[in-house]
């Protein structure tokens, strides 16, 4: 078993990723440094987005990256919202990419 990261560290790290891959990303909510979940959404500039939570595969155990909105911009803020109504330790980091990249399909971001 492998140390978890903070969640914090897990943010810098994917931050400094997007970075080097020339995509814009900011932190719109900062979470809890430790323990706090991350949400990625995903603006693609078109007026449609995509939000990302982690989950698990119920057969592996495996952590992955899931969908849990995408459309219309305006309503995957609104889930976003939701979630963080849930969960005010939440991490939420918005990536703007024309292209749709987010890195989360990486190694060392996917796992």
């Amino acid at each position: 078993m492998s140390p978890r990261l903070t969640a914090q560290f897990w943010v810098q790290a994917y931050l400094a990723r997007l970075r080097l891959a020339d995509i814009p990303a900011f932190v719109v909510a900062h979470g809890d440094d430790t323990a706090g979940a991350v949400l990625v959404k995903l603006a693609t500039l078109d007026g449609q987005a995509q939000a990302f939570t982690r989950g698990f595969d119920l057969i592996s155990g495996a952590r992955r990256w899931e969908v849990l909105a995408e459309g219309a911009e305006a309503e995957v803020d609104a889930a976003v919202t939701r979630q963080r109504g849930y969960d005010p330790d939440l991490w939420v980091i918005e990536v703007e990419d024309r292209h749709g990249r987010h890195l989360l399909d990486e190694p060392g971001l996917s796992e």
